[in-house]
């Protein structure tokens, strides 16, 4: 049996116990439909209007005091043929779109004095920094729209330990869960809009390694402070993009590769009368000769004055070793940049945000202001503007002509 359709019965089970024991259960889940609107064209695409449909559902069930299990599904739809169109139930998150219905999570949970174990598809988020985070590397991303991704599951089994003032974590994964890259022939895509035009861009498909992946972080709590270090030992969640030998001049046939990567990373925070410091660092070195090795770091200050929020930060790199292969990496693409964000409660019902990252030469810049409203007890709605400005060769102004409004109706249940 698959795990897809382990997580359909497991989830049928839940459900019949849970109205007999309706104190150990718990549901939820919401609907939400999605527009958004793009007022350029760019080469390859001339979509300016895309909607999505999402149903996402939950479920948590406590069957001993010591022992849950939860797990959730995604259902989608859209119209730009990001959404698989055949009707099957994805638990491996490897394909190149979204799947129609998408094991999210299906995780058991036990726990005794301060050890726990958690084994399944669950999330595992590492770092402190809120504008960008080194080294969180169990957690690949969809990034079919870059400038508004998600985290994607990963199979894991997760150990922790917590005593009073150190935590122990350390994560098994037996493979990869790869990082959704933009769709070559759409408007995010990572591909120069030149090139699209000039040829014929043929995704070769993807080539995963095999072997698990390993990660340990120690985190101490002091007095008046707090830091972590963290050590990883796998392959890289974002590709090496590649071209095969052409036996055509006017096409490419592109594939993806996952390069191996270890890396050696730390984040700290400092509570200050006035703001709290926050800084993390992640190295990464490589075995595949075609990666890069590099560092990313981060230092920001965040504030909470009343009902404001204030983040603001730089992210930066350093190159050790430089690779042959184009590799896409949003992470790298946003450091040598200004990192911020406000967020401000309005009332119980309303609360706005903005968020900005800007190049330190000025050469690309991204601002995104969203405003989001409750309706009732059920619906909110919410609505998003991303504007994009800046050159070319630039990560940041590559998508220039991708500014959008998007406009998100949400029922929960």
């Amino acid at each position: 049996m698959t795990p897809a359709r382990v997580l359909i019965l497991v989830l049928a089970i839940l459900a019949t116990s849970g109205a007999a024991r309706a104190q150990d259960f718990t549901q939820r889940g919401f609907a939400e439909v999605s527009t958004i609107l793009y007022p350029q064209v760019v080469p390859g695409d001339s979509t300016r209007v895309v909607a999505d449909a999402l149903l996402r559902y939950e479920v948590r069930f406590r069957v001993a005091p010591w022992l849950r299990v939860a797990g959730g599904l995604d259902a989608r739809m859209d119209t730009h043929d990001q959404v698989e169109r055949r009707w099957t139930v994805d638990w491996s998150d490897r394909g190149i779109r979204r799947p129609p219905i998408a094991v999210r999570k299906l995780s058991v949970s036990a726990t005794r004095g301060p050890f726990s174990l958690e084994v399944g598809k669950q999330f595992v988020r590492w770092g402190k920094a809120d504008v960008l985070n080194p080294t969180d590397r169990f957690a690949p991303r969809d990034y079919l729209t870059v400038v508004d991704s998600t985290f994607l599951a990963v199979t894991a089994a997760r150990g922790i330990y917590e005593g009073k003032a150190d935590t122990l974590d350390a994560v098994w994964v037996p493979r990869l869960t790869p990082s959704r890259i933009p769709l070559f022939d759409q408007r995010w895509s990572p591909i120069p809009g030149s090139v699209r035009q000039a040829l014929q861009i043929i995704d070769g498909g993807a080539v995963y390694p095999e072997g698990g992946q390993f990660g340990v972080r120690w985190n101490h709590l002091g007095s008046g402070y707090e830091f972590s270090l963290s050590f990883y030992d796998g392959f890289n969640h974002l590709p090496l993009i590649q071209a095969l030998p052409p036996t055509d001049p006017r096409e490419r046939e592109l594939v993806r590769t996952y390069p191996q990567m270890r890396m050696h990373g730390g984040d700290a925070a400092v509570p200050l009368r006035w703001f709290t410091l926050k800084g993390e660092v992640g190295y990464f070195t490589s075995r595949t000769p075609e990666a890069e090795e590099y560092g990313i770091y981060v230092v920001q200050l965040e504030r909470q004055v009343g009902e404001w929020q204030i983040v603001g930060g730089y992210a930066g790199d350093f190159v050790t070793r430089t690779g042959s292969g184009q590799l896409f990496a949003p992470d790298l693409g946003l450091t040598h940049a200004f990192l911020g964000r406000v967020g401000y409660t309005i009332d119980a019902t309303r609360n706005f945000v903005l968020e900005a990252a800007v190049r330190e030469t000025g050469a690309g810049g991204w601002l995104k202001a969203e405003y989001s409203q409750a309706i009732g007890k059920h619906w909110r709605a919410t609505l998003e503007g991303n504007l994009i400005r800046g050159d070319a060769d630039d990560f940041i102004g590559q998508y220039a002509r991708n500014s959008n409004v998007n406009l998100a109706v949400r029922c929960s249940f």
